[in-house]
């Protein structure tokens, strides 16, 4: 029956307080717990030594700390990148990734077990959707992978791994403000970044949190009839709607925009598309990030000639649209951008 018990990483602080206080228990007791979990990384509440050894049976008894059973880690030779299968209270599968920088620690965060969206490069979405996760469960992830790094500060979050967060709107959004509270992971919303497909009621939705924190649209077609062939919600949200909302959303926020876009051997990497791209988003506060494909099982897609990446960057630069080609890490281990399928090894 312990699929009953409250899950503490469910709880923002004052439900810790509340549950705390219905078990007979001040509700600075609360504080105490958070503590443990967050900041110490202890998730045995027979370790929690501040408390009674009655309080810690109570808190064994009737409640939980919903933590992954880790089912195994890879870890690239070439980069220094971790990637966790994670098994979850109901045996649902995810994947999870650790990112290892000079600036500090990152973990790219799923945020549904597979995906709706089914977009043609990404290993993701092949599998279908199963379910959305939990903000305690979105947060299980990090702390696994923090655990893995002997509890080293997991200093920036990237919303990029399985699913699409923002049709998990709801739980994303109490994921990454206990994140980023003091009692949480302390973690800066400048720090957290959301990558999205351009679904529009939630990016609106989004807008009016006013948070700081880093938004990316994976764009990848600079038109309709392009983007529409490799991501089926181009079909529900056509392309100059999708840039109408975000050129509102970075007018209030004032928050740089990233756009992501997959360079695909002989589909949208011709100097045409370049030009037609830079035209669209031109004026905007955006920059560009240029993704080489990831090889992945089940499709025909090929990566861009090194030559037709790097003349693709040059064109947007000459256009005055700031561009980067991301680093590749991980591919070895398929934990890069598209790859994850959250299946055993």
């Amino acid at each position: 029956m312990t699929e009953n018990f409250k899950d503490w990483l469910e709880l923002d602080l004052e439900e810790m307080e509340a549950t705390m206080v219905a078990l007979g228990e001040s509700k600075f007791r609360a504080r105490q717990l958070a503590d443990w979990i967050y900041k110490k990384g202890v998730f045995d509440f027979a370790e929690m030594t501040n408390f009674s050894l009655a309080l810690r049976e109570k808190l064994a008894e009737q409640t939980k700390i919903g933590m992954p059973n880790l089912y195994s880690l890879a870890e690239s030779k070439r980069d220094p990148v971790k990637k966790a299968l994670l098994e979850l209270q109901d045996g649902e599968i995810i994947e999870t990734v650790l990112m290892q920088y000079s600036y500090g620690n990152s973990v790219c965060v799923s945020t549904q077990v597979g995906c709706k969206m089914g977009c043609t490069f990404c290993a993701t979405g092949q599998a279908g959707f199963k379910r959305n996760l939990t903000a305690g469960e979105m947060m299980a992830q990090v702390l696994q992978l923090r655990d893995q790094i002997d509890g080293t500060r997991i200093s920036h979050l990237v919303l990029m791994g399985m699913g699409e967060p923002l049709d998990n709107y709801s739980e994303m959004i109490k994921f990454i403000k206990r994140a980023n509270a003091a009692w949480g992971l302390g973690i800066g919303y400048r720090h957290i970044s959301i990558s999205t497909c351009g679904l529009i009621p939630q990016i609106r939705l989004l807008q009016k949190e006013d948070l700081p924190i880093n938004l990316s649209i994976s764009l990848h077609a600079p038109n309709d009839k392009l983007r529409s062939q490799i991501m089926p919600i181009a079909k529900r949200y056509p392309i100059d709607d999708l840039l109408k909302a975000l050129r509102d959303y970075t007018d209030q926020t004032r928050r740089r925009l990233t756009f992501e876009y997959n360079l695909i051997d002989g589909v949208n990497d011709r100097e045409k598309d370049a030009l037609e791209l830079a035209q669209k988003i031109k004026g905007m506060l955006a920059m560009v990030n240029l993704i080489p494909l990831n090889p992945i099982e089940g499709n025909n897609l090929r990566r861009s000639s090194k030559e037709k990446i790097n003349k693709f960057a040059q064109i947007l630069n000459d256009q005055g649209i700031e561009t980067t080609i991301r680093r590749e890490m991980g591919t070895d281990i398929d934990a890069a951008c598209g790859q994850l399928r959250g299946k055993f090894l």
